[in-house]
C-alpha cells in the first residue's frame, strides 16, 4: 500500500511536467494574430461586464482575426460565427449607444419558455449544417461544432440587447468550446475560454445589480 502510495505521488509531477512542456511548445507554435486575437477578446469581455460601449471595438477586432485561425484550426462552423460575431459587434455598438433615440437599453431577463424555444432553434440548425458539414466538408467535430455555433449566435444577440441570460448560456458554451480547442491544440485559445469562466460568473454578478426589483425576483 505504501508503495502504491508513493507510486502515485511520484506520478503526479510527472504528469504536470509533461503538461508544462506540452503548453510551452504551444505557446512556441502560436500565432501573432492568435494572441493578439486573445488578447482582444480578453478586453472585450472586461468592457461588457462593465457596460462599456468600447467592448464592441474590441469584439469587432478580435472576431476578424479568429475568423483566420479558425479556418486554419478547420473549425468551419467557428470560423463562419466570427464572421457575425464581427457584424454584430456592428449592431451591438449601434444598440448600445441608444439607435437614433438616443435612449441606451437596459438589463432585462427573457422568461424560460423564450430560452427553450431558443434551444430547440439551435437544436434544429445545428442538425442541418451537421448534415453539410460531415458531407461536403473535413470538419473536426462538426455537430458539436455547430451546436456551439448557433448557441452563440443566439447568445451574441443576447448580449446586444442586453439580456441578463446570456451569461448563462455562455457559461455553457464556453465549457463546450474549451473542450473542442484542446482537441484542435489551440492551447492559448482554451485557456482564454478558461479565464472567461471565472470572467462570466463576474458578469453575472454585475448585470444582476443593473436588473429591475421586480427581475430580481424572477
Amino acid at each position: 500500500m505504501h508503495i502504491r502510495d508513493e507510486g502515485a505521488a511520484g506520478a503526479c509531477p510527472a504528469v504536470t511536467d509533461g503538461l508544462s512542456v506540452q503548453l510551452v511548445r504551444a505557446w512556441n507554435a502560436t500565432s501573432w494574430i492568435e494572441i493578439i486575437a486573445v488578447v482582444l477578446a480578453v478586453a472585450y469581455l472586461l468592457l461588457a461586464i462593465r457596460q462599456s460601449i468600447s467592448c464592441w471595438v474590441a469584439a469587432f477586432v478580435s472576431s476578424c482575426l479568429y475568423v483566420w485561425v479558425l479556418f486554419g484550426a478547420r473549425l468551419y462552423m467557428e470560423s463562419m460565427l466570427n464572421g457575425f460575431y464581427a457584424a454584430m459587434a456592428v449592431y451591438g455598438f449601434w444598440q448600445w449607444r441608444g439607435r437614433l433615440s438616443g435612449e441606451g437599453l437596459n438589463v432585462t431577463r427573457w422568461p424560460p419558455a423564450r430560452n427553450a424555444l431558443a434551444l430547440a432553434c439551435v437544436v434544429v440548425l445545428a442538425l442541418v449544417s451537421w448534415y453539410f458539414l460531415r458531407r461536403f466538408t473535413p470538419a473536426a467535430w462538426p455537430f458539436v461544432d455547430s451546436m456551439v455555433t448557433w448557441a452563440s449566435v443566439i447568445a451574441t444577440f443576447m448580449v446586444a440587447r442586453k439580456v441578463y441570460e446570456n451569461w448563462h448560456w455562455f457559461l455553457i458554451i464556453d465549457s463546450v468550446s474549451l473542450c473542442l480547442y484542446f482537441t484542435r491544440g489551440l492551447y492559448l485559445t482554451m485557456l482564454l475560454f478558461a479565464f472567461y469562466l471565472v470572467l462570466i460568473v463576474i458578469g453575472m454578478r454585475e448585470w444582476r445589480r443593473s436588473l429591475p426589483l421586480a427581475a430580481h425576483a424572477a
